[in-house]
């Protein structure tokens, strides 16, 4: 039926016209038309009888229908539903003539569970999305045992997902938190998805629960204890926070579970780390964020390989996707749930090309191309688009930018840089686009300037303390990072750190290798530089640095050398398994292979 055919029956509805049907709700009628509520809703076709209450959610009887049978009275026009408030009545009626509602946080659960009730998925459907992009550390719990009592398998699914990602901030903030039964905080504290960077924030999460109510809890720790991947734990915070515990102390059941944890960290320190992956005690939680290092110059000509980089494991895994054609000097960026790789250069031709990454597909397509071709181009990501400045195209090096929108898949060229600018880098912070060192054709720059989209403006920094091309540029806490790179005479190890508030550079520790033309992102807080070419060769090596510490550490290599590359942080993918290390994980026996157990009902706490 058309859209005009269903204003005008809801303005028949609204003037009671032609109307064949009476819903009465207390002392509130609305006339309406059988045709239209049966079209919508399976309770109008085909339920038998009103139960005494809303509440009774799935126990309504269906051998036969209630519209479905002619009524000679005039009386039996009018039909009385209880349990709902003429309020949500209303909503659900403009729901079943114009196909949309108004939904807000003071009447969704009413909304959600009168529409279950009357068998309107389109309602439910509404309210679940509803409630989706409303997520919060504060309320996910909330959200996700609603979910499953009322039978939204989606939207409790997507809940239990966020409180896995979100654990640390939940624990610290959710009311509800406390409220979890033992079976659901086991669960929860016992999944390989559990997002948490250091195994003392399940520790400390379960000691949290425990004391909210010691008495009736304490009697768990052992179990608790159990979930906990105590392996992976430092002895420097195990030996004083976790053995000399008080309640674990107190409890003979965690004697054994501290000898295995002691001995699974002797293990582990004197064998590879990989071996530890089958042990439970020592096998490391799947991440939350991926590092992917694209394409690049390896062995003398450009790569189509892709590796993917689980920092949790500390391990490269192989992900090439052989659709890809090999090319170098490009852009990465990761958006929307896709990976970019923009412009580039594959030994003959410079690109103005943009193609994306479906993560989860495992394949690439065609997006609309740029206005110029750029080379050793510079890209970041702000406020839902994709930037990419500079670059070269064959010929010039190049001082024009350009925005990306994903929604329109149309590129606009925005105003120019002040310098023409190759091999520099890109980050974002606070709403800016920032753009640092790079190639004029005749210097090496230290300058930097930075782009505010709101006035198409963009405004000269203070340079930095080196000239640098092919350097590191990541937004890390509240600085922006400057690393490596080449000042025309030496590559460069050095590094240092852009304070926006008083407009700034300080000298932070220098990197242990000096390197230009590599891939750098933050991943769970720490700082990685990866690959380049360090003067001689191209590089395999990783480093990583951490503002907590001041230091640089090492970590594992890549598997292949490779420079002129780019790198991109993806997350919250549905299938992160695909690019992580392999746990070989056994199933646990009250879930299915695979899947997360997200039912939030179960036995009292």
């Amino acid at each position: 039926m058309s859209a005009t055919a269903w204003k005008v029956l809801n303005k028949l509805r609204l003037e009671r016209k032609l109307c064949d049907v009476a819903i009465r709700v207390h002392d509130v009628e609305f006339s309406a038309h059988k045709i239209v509520l049966s079209a919508c809703s399976n309770f109008f076709r085909l339920a038998a009888t009103v139960p005494p209450s809303i509440s009774l959610i799935g126990s309504v009887s269906t051998h036969r229908a209630l519209f479905m049978h002619d009524w000679d009275q005039p009386e039996e026009r009018t039909h009385s539903i209880p349990g709902v408030s003429s309020d949500v009545m209303r909503l659900l009626l403009d729901f079943a003539y114009t196909h949309s509602t108004i939904v807000t946080m003071k009447n969704v659960e009413e909304l959600l569970v009168a529409a279950n009730y009357l068998s309107m998925p389109g309602v439910v459907q509404l309210c679940c999305d509803f409630l989706q992009k409303r997520l919060c550390p504060k309320n996910c719990i909330g959200i996700w045992r609603f979910a499953d009592v009322h039978s939204c398998p989606e939207l409790s699914r997507k809940a239990y997902l966020y409180m896995l990602r979100h654990f640390e901030e939940m624990v610290r903030i959710s009311e509800d938190f406390p409220k979890l039964t033992l079976p659901q905080l086991a669960g929860v504290i016992d999944e390989d998805m559990l997002n948490v960077k250091q195994e003392s924030v399940a520790f400390e999460a379960v000691l949290r629960w425990i004391y909210h109510c010691t008495h009736e809890r304490k009697g768990y720790i052992a179990l608790l204890l159990s979930k906990i991947r105590l392996g992976l734990m430092t002895t420097v915070y195990f030996m004083p926070y976790v053995k000399n515990n008080d309640l674990v102390k107190e409890s003979a059941e965690c004697k054994p579970l501290i000898i295995d944890a002691l001995k699974a960290m002797y293990d582990l320190n004197l064998n590879e780390p990989s071996s530890g992956f089958c042990n439970p005690l020592t096998r490391p939680r799947l991440p939350c964020a991926i590092l992917l290092a694209i394409g690049g110059f390896s062995e003398g000509h450009p790569t189509n390989g892709i590796e993917a980089y689980d920092a949790r494991a500390d391990r490269w895994v192989n992900v090439t996707n052989e659709e890809e054609s090999p090319r170098a000097g490009h852009g990465a960026a990761f958006l929307g749930g896709y990976a970019y790789s923009i412009g580039g250069f594959d030994g003959v031709v410079y690109f103005n090309s943009v193609r994306r990454l479906d993560l989860v597909a495992r394949t690439w397509h065609q997006v609309a191309p740029m206005y110029m071709r750029r080379c050793c181009v510079s890209v970041a990501v702000l406020e839902g688009c994709i930037y990419a400045l500079g670059g070269f195209d064959g010929y010039l090096m190049q001082k024009t930018a350009e925005r990306y929108e994903p929604a329109t898949n149309q590129w606009t060229l925005i105003a120019p840089m002040s310098k023409r600018r190759r091999d520099g880098n890109a980050t974002t912070l606070h709403g800016r686009v920032y753009i640092c060192g790079g190639f004029t054709g005749d210097e090496h720059l230290m300058s930097a300037e930075y782009y505010n989209p709101a006035t198409d403006q963009w405004t000269v920094m203070n340079p930095m303390t080196n000239r640098r091309s092919g350097l590191g540029v990541v937004a890390y806490g509240h600085y922006v990072y400057a690393v490596g790179g080449f000042d025309g005479h030496n590559y460069l190890c050095s590094a240092e750190a852009y304070n926006p508030l008083n407009n700034t550079w300080r000298a932070v520790p220098a990197m242990s290798s000096c390197r230009s033309k590599f891939g750098m992102e933050v991943v769970d807080d720490l700082l990685f530089v990866v690959g380049g070419f360090d003067g001689l060769t191209n590089m395999f090596k990783v480093e990583c640095y951490n503002e907590k510490t001041d230091e640089w550490y090492e970590a594992e290599d890549m598997g292949i050398s490779r420079a002129m590359f780019s790198c991109c942080v993806v997350h919250d993918l549905p299938n992160m398994e695909e690019y992580a290390a392999p746990r070989h994980a056994p199933p646990r026996p009250d879930s299915a292979e695979g899947e997360p157990a997200t039912s939030a009902q179960s036995t009292p706490s």
